[in-house]
């Protein structure tokens, strides 16, 4: 049975949120100005249909008063049509906790900006049925491999606490130029903030706040299989190390200059893999390690 007051719909669970503070003259001006980017003709339509309600069930209108800290929910929705992404995910393992799956490159693992219905948990609600399904770590859209999900809400803190407490081993693989006059195995370190660009990170000078043991698997020809254990999880840490040695992620598209978007293209992945996780248990006490079966 759901817990919430809509059900899933396609594998899109409703989303929700808090009414704040503030005052508005009935319902349908707050969502206007609080959500600028869909119509006013939008939100009266999802309401006709029943699609925008509070935490009890009942029918939200446009003129319904507005109240602070009501809990509305409604489901998400996108404007434009989303263009397919031609790759599948693989699950690799399930169980009464988890779900463990391989990530295509391109894919979202959550929906975000103009991704929806093409994003790793809504494919996999979808598949699964189960609208409780939660990931407990991201992957960036751009690289592919082992993605964790949790299926069970008793359980799902204790799984998420692993990665917070850092106790988790994670392997990737990259495949970037040749890195000349270096001793492998070695360790990166630096400080990485936020860059003046969105979603672009940077190195500045200061107490390292980012670490990566860097090693190598292979060479081909001109190019490295590099693989590669972070010890922190930075946003972009594996792509911007790379980048700072010199030898950036072959089809690297911020790194290390941002180039403009190729919205759809997916003709050049980027060539970063999150080849596996492992960890001890916290339950069973049991040594785990899941792999992907991608290649790069």
């Amino acid at each position: 049975m759901s817990r919430y007051p809509l059900p899933m719909r396609d594998g899109v669970a409703p989303s929700y949120l808090y009414l704040p503070e503030g005052d508005w003259p009935d319902l349908i001006r707050f969502l206007v100005e609080r959500f600028p980017d869909v119509s006013e003709a939008a939100w009266r339509e999802r309401m006709a249909r029943g699609d925008v309600v509070d935490g009890s069930g009942q029918l939200l209108q446009p003129t319904s008063r507005f109240k602070r800290g009501l809990r509305m929910f409604y489901y998400r929705e996108l404007e434009e049509p989303e263009t397919p992404i031609p790759f599948q995910e693989e699950i690799l393992h399930i169980d009464e906790h988890l779900v463990v799956v391989d990530k295509p490159h391109f894919l979202p693992v959550i929906p975000s900006g103009r991704f929806l219905h093409e994003t790793l948990l809504v494919r996999l609600r979808k598949t699964l049925g189960e609208e409780d399904l939660v990931p407990i770590h991201r992957l960036d859209r751009e690289t592919a491999g082992v993605v964790i999900f949790s299926r069970n809400a008793a359980s799902r803190g204790v799984y998420q606490s692993m990665f917070q407490k850092r106790v988790i081993d994670k392997e990737y693989e990259a495949l970037a130029p040749r890195l000349h006059d270096a001793q492998f195995p070695f360790t990166y370190r630096s400080r990485m903030v936020e860059g003046d660009k969105f979603f672009i990170m940077k190195e500045t000078e200061g107490e390292p706040n980012s670490e990566t043991l860097i090693d190598v698997i292979e060479h081909r020809g001109d190019l490295t299989l590099y693989r590669l254990h972070p010890h922190t999880g930075r946003q972009h840490q594996l792509r911007v190390h790379l980048s700072s040695l010199g030898v950036p992620i072959v089809n690297d598209a911020f790194y290390p200059v941002a180039l403009p978007c190729k919205q759809d293209d997916v003709s050049q992945p980027l060539q970063l893999l999150a080849r596996a996780i492992s960890f001890i248990d916290p339950l069973s006490g049991d040594w785990r390690e899941f792999r992907s079966q991608r290649s790069l």
